[in-house]
């Protein structure tokens, strides 16, 4: 008789207490929404937070609003990890005001999703991993621990894939987390789950997190909004990295939205609660309103990273963006940054100093991973010599520099090696602060990624470097926005006909043509597109509000974002 591994009976255990968890809600959750829900739905954070702690609207009118949603975006996207929905109904608010009046929970009555890389008491913090099932945290995270002060309703936990890296959404564990806009198309990693959750309005906050794009990728592929903060700014102690111990190129809790103001309402509460008491690695910062409504900003536009030209779509993203800034009277210029791929490659070599240890020793034999992570480990395994050699011949044959110097530098490094590397980090981070400083910018605009969301099982083709444009702000801890300006035309978008034997394809390097060879226009149709708005550090007040003008600027011109409803 055939007996399973402990890897398929964990997967099982796992998809079966979710099932059961979403079985046990009554009846009334796997209904439509009413027209009363769908008020619930509309209100604006700041509204919610307001009504709830007046006692006009009930934690089970909340709940249920979002819990109905919650329930149809599993059903069409499978973006759940864990259901708290019946332990959410009696959780504990606190008081929302003291005896002088004063608020004291900003966030009463917010439910707030959480990405299942982040320890809440009493469940399991999965990473995708089966080996972490069954094995409840002890203790919640910083951020949980102030969110349920601030009197937030934390209600599901979100998929993610093995070890956070991918950029797919898909693990043994919970199976594969959709694109809401298209099934066959993915939702982003690693926070695809909750990306596909804000979309389909199951949530006001996802809590994910980003070390390479994994709150600014899903907000993309998803049409929601996302910002990576600098390291220090949110509280994410607690939040478990895809490598432990790694910090020169650190994690960061990152709050993403379906609303702007919302985006920036919840981090502004969330740093009232003075985070730094929650969270001792928390720079005690306090909020710094901004208003730059009516000024004339400079905003500088990287259109080609080196690596991977920006699909039609994307750059039309991009284009909209900067006529619309210019029409309300900014100035928007080219702006050439230091060598992204010169950044990039020190930031991959950092990343898998170990050799992919962290990622891959938590990992069960029989544990299905991204292929872009097995790449990754296939390409760390090859000896030293041979890789130099492919290098070479890459070189001589391709002329793809970028494809070659990965070859020849990602490999397990000694202590002294990964200490000269963080030593070009930091030469790095310094040719960025001249160059920002010699145009006079206020902000970077770019492409998240050079690709609207990919078609299920293409990831192996369109590469993790592909996620240059965002990785790179990483790599500099600078603060860096999503939010959604259209949709993949089918006319617009389409590539020519005769593409693939023009100069520009014939010019593309080894990376860029296999991207390329998963852009499909006509397939993608109605696929949103995002464009990111690039701070410096400790910038996330300004950030939020270069958003928000980029998104005024949009509807000024008569290219408001309006996301599809589900």
């Amino acid at each position: 008789m055939f007996s399973p591994s402990y890897h398929q009976r964990d997967c099982a255990i796992k998809q079966e207490e979710r099932q059961r968890k979403l079985d046990e809600l009554p009846p009334s959750y796997f209904e439509a929404c009413t027209d009363a829900d769908d008020k619930v739905l509309d209100l604006p954070l700041s509204e919610l937070v307001q009504r709830h702690s007046a006692g006009s609207l009930s934690t089970a009118s909340i709940l249920l609003a979002y819990g109905r949603k919650v329930v149809s975006a599993q059903k069409a996207t499978n973006c759940l990890a864990g259901v708290m929905i019946q332990e959410a109904l009696t959780q504990k608010i606190p008081a929302s005001t003291d005896h002088k009046g004063q608020r004291l929970t900003p966030l009463s009555g917010v439910p707030v999703s959480i990405k299942d890389c982040i320890d809440i008491e009493g469940y399991d913090t999965t990473l995708g991993y089966s080996s972490k099932v069954n094995h409840p945290a002890s203790s919640s995270a910083a951020i949980v621990r102030l969110l349920h002060d601030a009197g937030a309703i934390t209600h599901v936990k979100t998929t993610t894939p093995p070890g956070l890296i991918g950029l797919e959404t898909s693990s043994d564990l919970f199976g594969r987390t959709s694109n809401p806009y298209n099934e066959k198309y993915a939702s982003g990693a690693s926070t695809g789950g909750g990306g596909a959750l804000l979309a389909c309005r199951g949530s006001v906050i996802e809590i994910a997190t980003d070390m390479g794009g994994s709150a600014r990728m899903p907000a993309h592929f998803c049409g929601v909004y996302g910002m990576k903060s600098s390291v220090g700014r949110f509280p994410s102690w607690g939040a478990l990295p895809p490598m432990p111990g790694l910090e020169s190129i650190a994690v960061t809790c990152s709050p993403m939205s379906r609303r702007l103001d919302d985006l920036e309402e919840f981090w502004k509460r969330v740093v009232e609660m003075k985070p730094w008491d929650y969270d001792h690695t928390c720079v005690p910062l306090p909020w710094r309103p901004i208003d730059l409504q009516g000024k004339k900003l400079k905003f500088g536009v990287i259109w080609e990273d080196g690596i991977i030209s920006p699909s039609p779509a994307c750059r039309r993203a991009l284009e909209l963006v900067c006529d619309a800034l210019e029409n309300q009277g900014h100035e928007v210029l080219d702006f050439s940054p230091p060598s992204i791929a010169e950044g990039l490659n020190v930031g991959f070599q950092l990343s898998f100093a170990d050799g992919g240890a962290g990622v891959f020793n938590p990992a069960r034999k029989d544990e299905k991973f991204d292929p872009v992570i097995l790449g990754i480990k296939s390409l760390m395994a090859l000896p030293l010599w041979l890789k130099k050699f492919m290098a070479i011949v890459t070189r001589k044959w391709t002329g793809d520099e970028v494809w070659a110097s990965m070859l020849e530098t990602l490999h397990v490094k000694s202590p002294a090696e990964e200490r000269s590397l963080v030593v070009s980090r930091d030469e790095y981070r310094a040719k960025w602060h001249s160059a920002w400083d010699a145009d006079e910018l206020d902000f970077v605009l770019t492409v998240p990624h050079p690709l609207p969301a990919i078609p299920t099982g293409t990831a192996e083709k369109v590469t993790l470097v592909s996620c240059g444009p965002m990785m790179i702000f990483n790599i500099l801890d600078y603060v860096a926005g999503v939010l959604p300006v259209s949709f993949v035309d089918r006319q617009s978008d389409a590539l020519p006909n005769d593409f693939i034997n023009s100069a520009e394809y014939k010019n593309m390097g080894l990376i860029s043509k296999g991207a390329y060879s998963v852009y499909d226009a006509e397939a993608m149709h109605g696929l949103p597109v995002g464009v990111q708005v690039v701070g410096r550090r400790f910038e996330e007040e300004k950030v939020l509000q270069g958003m928000k003008i980029v998104e005024d600027a949009l509807e000024v011109c008569g290219h408001k974002f309006i996301p599809r409803e589900f």
